[in-house]
């Protein structure tokens, strides 16, 4: 058989017995992992932890809280580690605290110095009525004015209390519809699943504001709710591929973020594990 011939050949039979399959567009967002994720290793070592999770897989990092205090020169630093592991740094996690006015300049410069795309607010606090919600979008409208002229979004990262009803609706709700179109929703997905919402129904409710997920799964049947968080990812209930879907085609995706909150494994097997589970799951 000449060449051209088997070459075609060879091609017909991975079309039509499914080898060959366009991959889909949330397989193309980077994965990054939350740092909070190995918190105590990094506090203890923080170029050897960014070491152990560049070797793992992921393309870049989002960094949690104690960021907010650091100078400018420690931000140069970390993102130097970072990018010369050869990932970058994807977002922040920062408290609310940093959202008014005496310290949200000082972290907008800080995730310009690490050339972040999203500062999101990682909890709102106690909020005790929907006025507090109402109050909470009034900061992320105005940090998003902030950060738009320096090419970065804000946004705000859920937990189960947010889906849960509070006087007759969802805090969630009540955000989403105050903030403007460019404020982030954050989707941790296991919270969501926990609180007895659909992460898919909701992305879809909102085109466009899902740049980043929290990939943390939830297990019903466990122990306590707190017990759900520990399966792997992939191993609970959420059913990841109709999210990715949605969150690619719907929702505005840009990257993804796999975050752990404890599992039967070391921290550091616990990401290896994690990520490994995407791949299959990407490639399946």
């Amino acid at each position: 058989m000449q060449r051209r011939s088997f070459l075609e050949a060879t091609a017909g039979f991975a079309l039509s017995s499914g080898i060959l399959r366009a991959a889909p567009k949330w397989a193309k967002a980077p994965v990054g992992l939350e740092l909070y994720s190995v918190r105590e290793d990094f506090m203890k070592d923080m170029p050897g932890t960014l070491k152990v999770v560049a070797e793992a897989g992921y393309q870049g990092v989002e960094m949690w809280g104690p960021y907010g205090d650091w100078t400018v020169a420690q931000a140069k630093d970390f993102k130097k580690i970072v990018n010369d592991l050869g990932m970058k740094v994807l977002s922040t996690h920062t408290g609310a605290k940093y959202f008014n006015d005496d310290l949200l300049g000082k972290v907008a410069e800080l995730n310009g110095v690490l050339e972040t795309r999203f500062m999101i607010m990682s909890s709102a606090g106690a909020v005790k009525d929907l006025n507090g919600w109402k109050e909470v979008a009034a900061k992320l409208n105005k940090a998003a004015e902030k950060l738009k002229p320096m090419g970065k979004r804000t946004g705000f990262h859920n937990h189960a209390v947010e889906f849960t009803p509070l006087e007759g609706k969802r805090p969630i709700e009540v955000l989403a519809q105050e903030t403007g179109k460019d404020v982030v929703l954050q989707l941790d997905v296991g919270t969501c699943i926990a609180a007895g919402s659909d992460p898919v129904a909701w992305i879809k409710q909102n085109p466009g504001r899902f740049g980043s997920l929290h990939l943390k799964d939830w297990k019903s049947g466990t122990a306590s709710v707190r017990d759900g968080y520990k399966c792997l990812f992939g191993e609970g209930d959420a059913k990841w591929k109709d999210i990715f879907d949605a969150a690619a085609n719907k929702g505005g995706l840009e990257h993804l973020l796999i975050e752990q909150e404890g599992s039967a494994f070391t921290p550091f097997e616990t990401i290896e594990k994690c990520i490994a589970n995407f791949k299959k799951l990407r490639d399946s």
